[in-house]
């Protein structure tokens, strides 16, 4: 099984892969990297602002399982207005950025399409890393990128605080950042979804 975090350039920014394929997104959530130094009191702050709403942390937009913590976003199972309709469309499409990334993974690299029974854990950890990792070099040497790697943004320190985990398991905060990312969405001129929402 493999857990990754992918933007709409293709580029993986995280990934973690050793869990048996049987367990679920939210058994591998509990053992994922990507969230144990935060569940211990150490995160990064990345700021900003949503309706004129102060967030700390940054966000992921995630499918329906996964819980209600204040740095995941999902879609709304059965919207109701035109708002939550648009806003479920995009959620939608931007999701669909980590499967095409896993699909051009699996078409570039054919090891990734057989069974790997016969390898130890750590062997197939080596060559699923191996293939994100010269994936992503293929990304930036032809300039697909959306954000240069080489263009490097001042390191943000990981500072402990012990209100960290309590921040990250709001839901308060999960209710009003997918309210306030719904409002703000809205008032966005997107044709491509204004044309869509005349014809529900």
């Amino acid at each position: 099984m493999l857990e990754a975090v992918a933007s709409q350039d293709l580029w993986i920014w995280n990934a973690f892969c050793g869990p048996p394929g049987s367990q679920k997104d939210i058994n591998v959530l509990q053992q994922s990297l990507l969230f144990l130094t935060e569940r211990n009191g150490t995160a990064k702050k990345c700021p900003f602002y949503v309706n004129n709403h102060l967030y700390k942390r940054g966000y992921y937009l995630t499918d329906g399982i996964y819980p209600t913590w204040s740095v995941f976003v999902k879609s709304f199972p059965y919207p109701h207005i035109v708002k939550e309709k648009n806003f479920k469309r995009q959620h939608e499409t931007a999701i669909k950025d980590v499967e095409r990334a896993f699909g051009v993974l699996k078409a570039k690299w054919h090891i990734l399409h057989r069974p790997m029974r016969a390898m130890s854990v750590k062997k197939i950890r080596s060559v699923v890393y191996a293939c994100i990792i010269m994936h992503n070099m293929i990304l930036k040497d032809d300039g697909n990128t959306i954000a240069p790697v080489h263009i490097r943004d001042p390191p943000v320190e990981p500072v402990f605080e012990d209100t960290v985990y309590n921040e990250l398991i709001d839901e308060d905060t999960h209710y009003r950042l997918k309210y306030d990312l719904v409002e703000y969405l809205g008032e966005q001129d997107l044709p491509h979804l204004l044309a869509d929402s005349d014809d529900e």
